[in-house]
C-alpha cells in the first residue's frame, strides 16, 4: 500500500504558511491539510486548529494520540495519529511544522517534503504587526529567529519566497513539486 507524502511547511512567523496551505488545498484536488492540536489559550486564534489544555494535551501524548508532537513558543503542538489513515486516501497531506521537529517528522513519515517559506524582513514585520497575536517584544523575538537554518539531513527541501503575490508562491511550490506528481 502506498502512502501520500507529507509536505511540511516551515518558516518564520508571519511568512504566510497558513495562507499558502489553504490556497494549495483550494487549488489542488487530493491535497489535504492536517489540523494540529495546540495548547493555545482561549481568545488567541490563528489557523484552523483543535484547542487543548496542557493537561489534556499531556494525556493525549500518554495515550498515543499523536504521530508527532513538540513544544515551541511556549505552546505544545501535535499532529494526530489519524494522519496515517489520511495518507491512504489523499495525494498529499500538508502540515505546519516547526523547523526543530523536521528530522523527527522525516523519521516518522518517511516520505517528507519540506517547503521552506521565506519573506523579506519588512514583509514579515508588517504581517506580524497586522496579525496582532504577539506583543512587540514577542514580535521582535520571532523576527530574530526568522533566519534560523533548517537542520542538516533533510531529504527534500523546496525553498520559496513568499514576499509577493500568493499566486506566484503557489506556482513556485507546484513547480517544485512537479517531479513528485504522477
Amino acid at each position: 500500500m502506498s502512502f501520500a507524502p507529507v509536505i511540511a511547511f516551515v518558516g518564520p512567523s508571519g511568512v504566510g504558511k497558513d495562507s499558502v496551505m489553504e490556497a494549495l488545498v483550494t487549488q489542488s484536488s487530493g491535497i489535504r491539510r492536517v489540523r494540529r492540536v495546540i495548547t493555545r489559550p482561549e481568545g488567541e486564534e490563528g489557523e484552523d486548529f483543535d484547542r487543548a489544555s496542557i493537561e489534556v494535551f499531556e494525556k493525549m501524548v500518554l495515550d498515543g494520540a499523536f504521530a508527532l508532537h513538540w513544544s515551541a513558543h511556549g505552546l505544545h503542538y501535535g499532529i494526530p495519529i489519524e494522519i496515517d489513515d489520511q495518507r491512504q486516501s489523499a495525494n498529499a497531506l500538508l502540515v505546519n511544522l516547526s523547523r526543530s521537529v523536521l528530522l523527527n517528522a522525516q523519521a516518522v513519515f518517511g516520505d517528507l517534503i519540506v517547503i521552506s517559506l521565506t519573506a523579506d524582513p519588512e514583509v514579515l514585520a508588517q504581517r506580524l504587526s497586522v496579525r496582532g497575536r504577539e506583543s512587540a517584544s514577542d514580535q521582535a523575538r520571532r523576527m530574530g529567529r526568522a533566519s534560523m537554518p533548517l537542520p542538516d539531513g533533510l531529504n527534500r527541501v523546496i525553498e520559496v519566497d513568499n514576499s509577493g503575490p500568493l499566486e506566484v508562491t503557489i506556482d513556485a511550490i507546484l513547480a517544485g513539486l512537479q517531479p513528485e506528481r504522477a
